[in-house]
């Protein structure tokens, strides 16, 4: 076979250790950050830039009209995730003496602020320990697109846009009782959010410039501006609706964060199953594979595989299986690896249904560099589970599967020669059921990334909730 057409064999530890540590997109992000900065010595940059690079850190732009409620969801973001709060106001304020001078000049003449400056000012913000460690939420800016393109092209760009909506009348009905705290400088409404502390009451003011007539004047300015700046931010922004209560409004944005944008790295998918006896891992793995040409992978088959093809393995669990004891974990961890480390299950990718069983199988399989990328806990009732498997039986004529509820036999004929497993009787079934949830807490403790997925209703719609997790990346557990 000619060389360059032989298949490659890569070890599997290989796709998973860069997986792991993100190795692509480590090298997308220093390859824009070369191209954007353009340095004299491009190694030496590389070098500075790897050892103090952190990527996995918010970077959050809110927008949104006046009284739109951004000061207070910027705030509620930052406390939760203990970033750096940016507004126009105190990115001034932090600004070098003599461009926060020029800056308070333009402010003084109501001009607006060059988009030259503002850029410089929050580059040199950018630099510093807090927002380069811990990140940012941006309140507010940019204010035009022509602001958002600069940004951009000195690669200062959010992971997540949050853009909040309300009427205008909505709005302009806000700013008739909106007061702040000249002490903290936080936001309160007379209607609305009126703070219990008497001293507090005191302390507050009514905000220069929102009257009616400045409202409208600033929302005029905001509608014709807004739809240039989310052209910019198209791939990470999301809509909220700020016309309903904080929190309602809180909850949303935050679950939006915690999603992650989709990578151009390679996607092997290596997904473990896990569930009770009854909860549907086979028909779940068998869809699966069906669809994305998945390999897929039961434990009971490959030991059975093995014993009839007289491999090594099989031959060491052959009297296991014939005296039905407990087989020790070393032999089927041999029998797996050897079928999860050929090519097909390199290339394609694995599904895997009811194992591992326990913490200690959970890590063996990790020390044998076949961790999976997807785990999931199919969840159902105890009561589900004796209600799916007691009642089932099958037609030994044709083979059929038959369920005393779902799917009876239409004839008494074949009612009457219907067969039942010994396997399926409520006490079998009882003890499956108690091995399941003796381990089921630790394997979720050592897959901190596991989904569980509500397996106690229609397969079609348990496997859409499967592939819509399989197909983009899970959410940060961090955020």
């Amino acid at each position: 076979m000619d060389q360059t057409k032989r298949p490659l064999r890569i070890p599997p530890e290989f796709a998973t250790y860069a997986e792991k540590h993100g190795i692509f997109d480590m090298y997308k992000r220093l390859i824009e950050q070369l191209v954007i900065s353009k340095p004299d010595d491009p190694i030496l940059y590389l070098i500075n830039l790897l050892k103090r690079e952190n990527d996995d850190v918010p970077a959050i732009v809110i927008l949104g009209p006046p009284c739109s409620g951004k000061r207070s969801i910027a705030k509620m973001v930052c406390g939760k995730l203990r970033c750096a709060h940016l507004t126009s106001q105190n990115l001034i304020e932090e600004a070098d003496i003599a461009i926060r001078d020029k800056a308070r000049s333009f402010i003084q003449n109501q001009e607006p602020i060059p988009t030259e400056m503002w850029l410089k000012i929050l580059t040199d913000r950018m630099q510093l320990y807090d927002t380069q460690k811990k990140g940012w939420v941006l309140e507010g800016f940019p204010e035009t697109r022509e602001q958002a393109m600069a940004l951009q092209i000195n690669g200062i760009y959010p992971k997540h846009c949050i853009v909040l909506e309300a009427p205008d009348t909505v709005l302009i009905e806000r700013a008739a009782g909106k007061r702040i705290d000249t002490k903290t400088g936080d936001v309160y409404h007379t209607t609305f959010d009126w703070p219990g502390n008497p001293e507090v009451q005191e302390r507050l003011e009514e905000p220069e410039g929102l009257s009616e007539e400045a409202m409208v004047n600033k929302l005029v300015l905001y509608h014709r501006h807004i739809d240039g700046i989310l052209r910019c931010y198209d791939q990470v922004v999301r809509t909220v609706n700020a016309d309903q209560p904080k929190a309602d409004v809180y909850s949303q944005a935050f679950s939006f964060l915690c999603s992650q944008a989709r990578s151009n790295a390679p996607h092997t998918p290596r997904v473990i199953l896990l569930g009770p006896t009854g909860s549907g891992k086979g028909v779940q793995a068998a869809l699966l594979a069906n669809k994305y040409n998945l390999v897929k992978v039961s434990c009971g088959q490959l030991i059975k595989q093995a014993i009839t093809q007289e491999t090594k393995s099989g031959m060491a669990a052959k009297p296991y299986v014939e005296k039905d004891m407990m087989m020790p974990d070393s032999i089927v961890l041999d029998i797996l690896k050897d079928r999860l480390c050929q090519l097909d299950c390199v290339t394609r990718g694995w599904v895997l249904s009811g194992y591992p069983r326990t913490r200690e199988q959970a890590e063996q399989l990790d020390k044998a560099g076949l961790r999976p990328n997807r785990v999931f806990f199919l969840d159902v009732p105890n009561d589900s589970v004796l209600e799916r498997l007691t009642l089932r039986a099958m037609d030994p004529i044709t083979g059929e599967r038959y369920h005393t509820l779902y799917n009876p036999p239409r004839s008494q004929e074949v009612k009457d020669r219907l067969w039942k497993n010994p396997k399926d009787g409520e006490e079998n079934v009882r003890k499956l059921l108690s091995q399941y949830f003796a381990y089921v807490e630790e394997l979720s403790d050592f897959y901190l990334d596991g989904q569980h997925v509500n397996a106690d209703q229609d397969p079609h719609t348990v496997f859409e909730c499967l592939e819509s997790m399989i197909c983009k990346p899970l959410p940060k557990n961090f955020y």
